[in-house]
Parts: C-alpha cells; structure tokens; sequence
C-alpha cells in the first residue's frame, strides 16, 4: 500500500475529531456560560474581557478552562514519551479511551447541571476542567503526530493557508482537501452540538463526542498500516 493510501484512514479520523471539537466547544460556549474548553484562543480574550470587568464574563471559568487544558496537554506529553517506540495504534488507542472516560464523566455530571441558572457551580467547574482536561490531550496527541493542516481544534491557520496558499494568491493550493474539510467538520459539529443541546441537553452531545472520538480511533487502528508500526 503506498504512503497516500496509507494515511487515508488517519485523515478520517482527524476529520473525525474535529466534528467532535464543534460538539465540545458548542456544549461549552451554550451551555457553560460563554467558556471554550477546546479553543484557547478565546478563552484568553475572554479572560481579558474579564479582567477588564466586562459584565457576563467570568474569570474563573476561563482559569480553569486553561489550567485543565495546560494539565491534558502536559499528559499528552507524558503519555506519548512513554509510546515512543510502540505500536501508534496503541498510543492512540490508549489516549482515546482516556478522552472519552472525561467527556463522558463530564456528561454524566451534566445531568445534575441546570443551564439555565449555570447551578450547581462546582458541576460547573468540574464539567469545565473535565472537558479541558480531554481536549488538552487531545491537542496535545495530534501536535505530536504532525499530519498538515488538520489540528483538529483551531482553524486561523487553516484558513490563512487556504486564502495565502491559494492559485489566485500565486500557490498550488496544497492539502486545499483536508483544509476545507476540517472547516466543514467543526462546522458540522458545533452545529450538531448546538441542536443536541438544545433539544436533548447538555449531556448529549459531550457523550456523542466520546463516542465518536474512541469509536472512529479504534476502527482507524483496525485498518492494517493506517498507524503504521511507531513513531
């Protein structure tokens, strides 16, 4: 099998979770009170907001939003360090099986979580460092597998290559494919996230998103050379 044909599966999966970045960021951004728990970038503007004393933005929640994602991303690390040398497959695996136990811990949570009044508060921080936690690791696993243009979280980049590395800027319009693609599946996810919410609550779409993100990692591991052997 050549390397292109190879890589398929793991391009699905990436694709995959990104969807499952629009799930978790529309739980928390509708339902957590104006938190991301995946995209960082607007947390710290938030933050800002926040410390400027803009009403209906609250600090802790961002605080804690970054350190639980600092926290996953340190596990990341840590985890990926002690693969090294071992079957991706089982890396992987193992880092969506974990994934998937917090977002689903965080769903579970959300059944005793009012939306509406933001009540019990410690639920609210539980379900935030929970998410946080999971999307941290998630960050950091596909920061250490450096496949272009699908980071599975943040999109300025992927535009920008897309606009910079276009034929009408002069370009070739490499990977132009999985770009439009990862857009289309956050997208696709945070537009599926917001009706679960709003038609079937807060757990929904956190559980869907464990789901997704363990189920798609186990059935790309399954797909012989997909991985590959290590790293």
């Amino acid at each position: 099998m050549d390397k292109t044909a190879s890589q398929k599966p793991l391009v699905w999966l990436l694709l995959l979770l990104s969807m499952t970045t629009g799930l978790v960021d529309a739980a928390s951004v509708l339902g957590l009170g104006k938190v991301f728990t995946a995209n960082m970038t607007g947390n710290i503007v938030f933050l800002g907001f926040a410390a400027a004393g803009t009403p209906g933005f609250h600090a802790m929640s961002y605080a804690v939003a970054i350190f639980c994602f600092l926290g996953g991303a340190l596990l990341a690390g840590h985890i990926g360090k002690q693969h090294e040398g071992r079957p991706t497959r089982r890396w992987l695996v193992t880092v969506a099986s974990i994934e998937a136990v917090l977002l689903w811990g965080a769903a579970g949570l959300a059944l005793r979580f009012d939306v509406v009044t933001q009540a019990p508060e410690a639920c609210l921080y539980a379900i935030i460092g929970l998410t946080g936690v999971a999307m941290g690791l998630r960050n950091g696993t596909i920061r250490q597998l450096k496949v272009p243009d699908l980071t599975t979280t943040v999109l300025t980049l992927t535009l920008t290559g897309l606009a910079a590395d276009s034929r009408l800027a002069g370009g070739g319009d490499p990977n132009w494919g999985r770009r439009i693609g990862s857009v289309a599946a956050i997208f696709a996810g945070a537009t599926l996230g917001a009706a679960l919410l709003a038609h079937g609550g807060l757990s929904l779409p956190l559980f869907i998103a464990g789901a997704l993100a363990l189920g798609g990692t186990v059935a790309c591991g399954a797909v012989p050379a997909a991985l590959g052997k290590g790293r």
